[in-house]
């Protein structure tokens, strides 16, 4: 057993509920990988492995979807998600300039996570919030009309939390 399933009892053990519960069902793959997303926060290769052992199917198919499926991450996330709105309307009103601000103030590119793990940046699709744009949202929080020079204001809010 790996020490990363060793150190995860806890969660192994409700993951492994759902796994019994869809086992023996068809397509159990993905109510799996949603509730191991769920509990663990993101799908780790130790992670693929168990599952794939459990379901008596390759890794390399639980690593595809995983990384085909937007909703699915294999890298820890950090307490706070930025997600940068790049859609049409945000892009015209500025949302380059955001996303450049976001990248200088946390330190990271998009799609990555700070070494303190508090805070992950991703340049998103369209959140439907055309008529704040530019907009972005820190887990379920809207901030909408932004320039550049808002973006300090709001980290610093999260980094006080």
């Amino acid at each position: 057993m790996s020490d990363f399933i060793q150190e995860n009892k806890d969660k192994i053990e409700v993951l492994q509920q759902t796994i019994e519960e869809w086992k023996d069902k068809e397509g159990p793959l993905m109510p799996i990988l949603h509730k191991a997303q769920e509990t663990f926060g993101y799908l780790p290769l130790e992670l693929q492995a168990y599952i794939a052992e459990e379901l008596d199917i390759p890794v390399s198919d639980i690593y595809g979807v995983a990384t085909f499926y937007s909703q699915f991450t294999i890298q820890p996330k950090g307490k706070y998600n930025i997600g940068v709105c790049m859609g049409t309307a945000c892009y015209v009103k500025g949302a380059q300039k955001v996303l450049d601000e976001l990248t200088k103030e946390l330190g990271v590119k998009p799609g990555e996570t700070t070494e303190d793990g508090r805070f992950t940046l991703e340049a998103t699709r369209c959140l439907g919030a055309c008529g704040l744009a530019p907009v972005i949202m820190v887990n379920d929080d809207v901030y909408g009309r932004l320039g550049a020079g808002d973006i300090k204001e709001i980290v610093d809010k999260y980094r006080e939390k």
